[in-house]
């Protein structure tokens, strides 16, 4: 099965691959598309949007484990854009999630160790595409 096939029959798999495989500025040009600059900054852990719009156009570089945060939001952005619009995605990363114990997945991205946050970020975000 190519890797477009699978990406159609697998939800969210285009996304991963897309976090993994693009640059640091790429994933933030991504994630400010879908989900805005001060939600990028917010889980970034930078109080302005000039920072974001620096690593988007690679004049800065965030350090490692804000990079693996962002590729880590860019995977659910992406996933979650397979069939949501910007509005609903931003709703989703700030509202009180009841999968994740009434936390929004933004604050839990930037504030948790990404071992575990991630995983429950990403399975959180699987279960809204399967009800939603």
């Amino acid at each position: 099965m190519s890797l477009t096939s699978q990406a159609t029959s697998r939800p969210g798999l285009r996304a991963y691959d897309e976090s993994v495989r693009f640059g640091t500025d790429d994933i933030v040009s991504g994630l400010r598309e879908i989900i805005g600059a001060k939600l990028v900054a917010y889980i970034g852990h930078v109080s302005h949007t000039r920072a974001v719009r620096e690593w988007a156009d690679g004049e800065r570089v965030p350090g490692a484990d804000v990079v693996q945060r962002l590729r880590v939001a860019y995977h659910v952005a992406g996933l979650l854009h397979e069939r949501e619009g910007k509005a609903t995605i931003q709703s989703w990363f700030q509202g009180m999630n009841p999968q994740l114990d009434d936390n929004a997945p933004a604050k839990l991205l930037r504030d948790e160790p990404l071992d575990v946050a991630g995983p429950q970020v990403i399975a959180a975000a699987r279960t809204f595409m399967a009800v939603g």
